[in-house]
């Protein structure tokens, strides 16, 4: 490693370490990501033709289990594609100064913010107010390869691994331009400190800063909205909060997520990150906002507040 690398490497986990987000920007080629999408999206219904109707959906509601997983996520068969994200040099680089080497790859899925002009009004109706809009309830079962939201308020990724160690980081990609109306992501700069806690979150705005409450300890942090080109990319520690507000343009905005974890070198630069933390690393449990099938029990969203 020469030392215009190892410099680069410090710089990304510094990053994280005081930000607890390093954003690449725009390092990927674009012709390839647009070439991508374009594939990705052929041949299949983005509109409104995915969704169950009311009574479908009345009569065997499934609120668990409707996410990708393997044997039914649109990225499978993919693989050659993808190397435009997982061997690009910068993001190698960067996951690698953070997780070691041999980091792991936990999941990858294609995430769609979906349009309003394309959900059924029955189903507005009954999701206005919800803090998780993730709508694989409501999508027909063939299209569930697919993570669709529709506005998410601030969290941790860490919400889906009940007692894990936030030793991973989310890696997203932006396959075409992302604009303050395509639902960008907003993210909490410095919110990763207070580390692990639970959904949703104790958070009051002032400005472009939020004050942001846990377990007894404080902090400010900074607003920032991730808007970019083709090809941009951002990862983010598992404790850092952030959400996105429902898709506000007339297409959808599709987008790439990876999960990837620190690998088995002795060293990494995840331990620096979390050993500054103020909180927990993990949590028995890490949400309140569902009842006993998986269903909101909780009406709040503060990311609409942004």
């Amino acid at each position: 490693m020469t030392l215009a690398d190892t410099a680069q490497a410090e710089a990304v986990v510094a990053d994280v370490a005081e930000r607890g987000v390093h954003l690449f920007g725009e390092v990927l080629d674009p012709a390839a990501c647009a070439a991508l999408l374009a594939d990705l999206k052929a041949g299949r219904d983005w509109g409104a033709g995915l969704f169950l109707d009311e009574a479908a959906f009345d009569a065997d509601p499934q609120y668990r289990g409707v996410n990708p997983r393997p044997g039914r996520n649109l990225l499978e068969g993919y693989e050659a594609r993808l190397k435009l994200v997982e061997a690009n040099p910068a993001i190698v680089a960067g996951l690698t100064a953070l997780l070691g080497e041999g980091y792991v790859l936990m999941d990858r899925k294609v995430v769609c913010g979906v349009p309003a002009s394309v959900i059924p009004d029955w189903l507005k109706a009954r999701i206005a107010g919800n803090p998780v809009n993730n709508l694989g309830a409501f999508v027909k079962p063939q299209y569930r390869d697919v993570t669709y939201f529709y506005g998410i308020d601030f969290h941790q990724d860490l919400i889906d691994f009940k007692g894990r160690e936030a030793d991973f980081v989310t890696l997203y990609i932006y396959l075409a331009p992302v604009t303050r109306a395509d639902a960008p992501l907003f993210l909490l700069e410095g919110s990763h400190r207070l580390g692990a806690s639970v959904f949703p979150h104790d958070l009051a705005r002032d400005g472009e800063t939020w004050r942001y409450r846990s377990d007894g300890r404080e902090a400010a942090t900074t607003q920032r909205v991730l808007t970019g080109g083709t090809g941009y990319a951002a990862m983010w520690h598992a404790c850092t909060l952030h959400g996105t507000q429902p898709d506000e343009a007339d297409h959808e905005r599709i987008s790439l997520r990876y999960l990837l974890a620190r690998g088995p070198a002795a060293e990494a630069g995840m331990d620096r990150v979390n050993a500054t933390l103020l909180g927990p690393l993990a949590l028995a449990d890490t949400r309140v906002d569902l009842d006993a099938e998986g269903a909101a029990r909780i009406k709040a969203n503060t990311v609409n507040q942004a």
